[in-house]
């Protein structure tokens, strides 16, 4: 399947999406932190979106191009997100966010209500204690001192099943050579907007129906992050939780069956 990538200009920025699929429904997939742009993989993704392509049409946003400022928050994310689905003609639309595109989805469905038909959130959280900040601290570190190789390899090491990661770990070097100066400068006000993240008191104002997946192996964010969202979405009419035993942080990468469960609450 043929992914296109493009780039969406609105009043105040530009940001670059890829479109798949030929479903007469839109499903907007907001992607984690990341150190370079996911648009290159843009082919990768339409294939690991394959099963939902019958059915919708998917649109994967980046974050807006440009120089980002601290502080540039997920609010501010999410804002941004969502003026770009506006910009596109797109509404009532379902949202897929992994991990901090979760954050984002969140944000989105508390502000914009009337955007978000449903809701899915994978391995993500409501809150990102200081404590629990330490992994991103790691990674802030190693984006300051250039070191793409650390940045990489510490990301790869934590975010995927330590056997996944040895079939990965090759490419992830000769990714990371690629790393621009951008890219660290990037990297760094993406990841500092994880610092005291907390919206878990305003999660039961999402009333839309909202599937939680989470890993309880999660070496980044902890399985309990996805229990916390699950127990607090109150408002929600349908609200389900899953929870993998295995496949680490990106279970959303590795389960076998994940594109299935979305799709099977997807067509509810």
């Amino acid at each position: 399947m043929t992914a296109q990538v493009a780039t969406v200009t609105t009043q105040h920025f530009s940001m670059d999406y890829c479109k798949f699929g030929q479903g007469a429904e839109n499903l907007v997939v907001i992607p984690g932190l990341s150190a370079q742009s996911v648009m290159p993989m843009a082919e990768l993704m339409a294939n690991a979106y394959k099963l939902l392509s019958d059915d919708y049409t998917i649109y994967v946003f980046d974050r807006k191009k440009g120089t980002l400022n601290i502080p540039y928050t997920i609010k501010n994310m999410a804002e941004d997100t969502v003026e770009a689905i506006k910009e596109l003609g797109l509404s009532n639309v379902c949202i897929f966010g992994a991990s901090q595109g979760g954050m984002i989805a969140m944000e989105i469905a508390l502000g914009h209500p009337g955007l978000v038909k449903k809701l899915l959130l994978g391995s993500t959280s409501s809150h990102i204690s200081e404590e629990g900040f330490s992994v991103f601290d790691n990674w802030i570190r190693l984006a300051k001192e250039r070191n793409g190789e650390g940045l990489y390899m510490n990301f790869g090491e934590k975010v995927y099943p330590e056997d996944v990661f040895e079939t990965i770990k090759t490419g992830f070097i000769q990714i990371s050579k690629t790393v621009t100066e951008e890219d660290f400068s990037r990297f760094i006000v993406l990841a500092e907007s994880l610092r005291n993240f907390n919206i878990t008191e305003e999660l039961p104002k999402i009333t839309c129906p909202t599937l939680v997946i989470g890993s309880k192996t999660d070496n980044v964010l902890g399985g309990q992050a996805s229990e916390i969202i699950a127990a607090h979405l109150t408002g929600s009419p349908d609200c389900e939780l899953y929870m993998y035993d295995g496949y680490g942080h990106a279970a959303y990468d590795c389960a076998p069956d994940y594109t299935e469960r979305l799709l099977k609450f997807l067509k509810k």
